[in-house]
């Protein structure tokens, strides 16, 4: 099998319907499979899946179970020898796919790229970062970004001085959309199931530069994300006060930042080296 694509969704089954429709129109020719792994499945989704799309290999849980522990599921299903993990709430455009894959393949240092995903207005939407200080993340969510200052410091983390343009290696990529070679997956490992949700991600690129394993973002391929952003809804005070999902990232945030405390950038050691 050259390609798995494993797609994770949470409630959400007419956006689920349209990243699997968009997935089997551009798929060209590529020998496939699609897994999907459904967190909390509700009835009409299920109904969907076994009335709709019978081939896909599905897997239903009962509860949330965060996203890594679904992408965890549908590895272990899987049998490509690359895999492109999605979110349920990602739309393919033509071609997205395709060069992805050619791009991985070409080049055995690259142990995962990502496309350059754009909002459903098809305006550019960030999905390459610098790795987070624990600054970051104060910053991100208190009143404090209208200084100059912290602007300064957020241009930093999204990578502003980066036009891009070219494909760039960069400290991590969104866990929306993500394509890895079976060999770099053997070499690194799963996510880190400490992370219920949220930073996964982060982790997971970090520990693929720890293997000397490229993470890139290849803006020739581009794909539609309908991103939520759940845990910052309300404002800042109603989200701590009230938003479970401002709670999960703070405590996933403090649990990367004790793994990795006082610890290089392993992309800039990677690129020293070269």
């Amino acid at each position: 099998m050259e390609l798995s694509i494993i797609v994770t969704s949470y409630k959400n089954p007419s956006l689920l319907k349209l990243c699997i429709d968009s997935i089997k129109k551009y798929i060209g020719s590529i020998e496939h499979e699609i897994i999907v792994c459904d967190s909390a499945t509700e009835e009409d989704t299920e109904m969907m899946m076994r009335e709709d799309y019978p081939q896909i290999k599905f897997f239903a849980f009962e509860k949330n179970v965060g996203f890594q522990a679904l992408l965890r599921a549908g590895i272990e299903y899987s049998s490509g020898k690359f895999l492109l993990t999605l979110n349920g709430d990602m739309i393919m455009k033509e071609g997205s796919i395709q060069k992805l894959l050619e791009f991985i393949k070409g080049d055995e240092s690259v142990g995962m790229v990502g496309p350059q995903l754009l909002n459903f207005n098809e305006t550019w939407q960030p999905s390459c970062f610098r790795f987070y200080k624990p600054i970051t993340i104060v910053y991100r969510r208190t009143f404090l970004k209208k200084f100059s200052f912290v602007k300064k410091h957020l241009d930093w983390f999204l990578m502003s001085d980066y036009d891009r343009k070219e494909s760039k290696n960069v400290d991590w990529i969104m866990g929306s959309a993500m394509m890895i070679s079976r060999k770099a997956l053997e070499k690194v490992g799963l996510m880190d199931s400490r992370f219920f949700m949220y930073m996964e991600d982060v982790d997971w690129c970090r520990r693929f530069w720890e293997n000397d394993l490229r993470v890139v973002y290849y803006p020739a391929s581009t794909m539609i994300h309908y991103h939520g952003k759940g845990s910052g809804k309300g404002g800042v005070l109603k989200s701590l006060l009230l938003n479970r999902l401002t709670w999960i990232h703070i405590s996933s945030a403090f649990k990367y930042f004790k793994k990795y405390y006082g610890k290089p950038n392993p992309r800039e050691e990677y690129e020293l080296k070269k």
